[in-house]
C-alpha cells in the first residue's frame, strides 16, 4: 500500500528529476514555495490531491494507477510497441 509519506518522496524525487528547485516547480505550478515544501515534507499532514496533480504536471510527470505487482501501464507497451523497443 502507498502511503502519504511515499507520495511525498515520489514528489521530492520527481522535481529533483526534473532539475526543479521548490520555487521553481511553485511558479510552474501556480502554488507557492511553502506549498511544495509542505507537500514534500507533509507538515501538517498535508496532501492536496489538486496540487500533487498540478505539480506533477508541472514537472513534466503524469498521475498513472498501476495495479500492485506491475511496473508499466498499458500505455506504456503501446509506447513501447509503436517505438519498436518492445522486446
Amino acid at each position: 500500500m502507498t502511503m502519504l509519506a511515499d507520495i511525498a518522496d515520489m514528489l521530492r524525487s520527481v522535481r529533483r528529476e526534473a532539475g526543479l528547485s521548490q520555487d521553481a516547480l511553485a511558479q510552474r505550478a501556480g502554488v507557492s514555495r511553502t506549498t511544495v515544501a509542505r507537500m514534500e515534507t507533509l507538515a501538517k499532514g498535508d496532501m492536496s490531491v489538486s496540487i500533487l496533480l498540478r505539480l506533477l504536471e508541472a514537472a513534466g510527470y503524469d498521475l498513472k494507477p498501476i495495479k500492485q505487482g506491475h511496473v508499466r501501464t498499458i500505455e506504456d507497451i503501446l509506447d513501447e510497441q509503436r517505438r519498436g523497443d518492445a522486446p
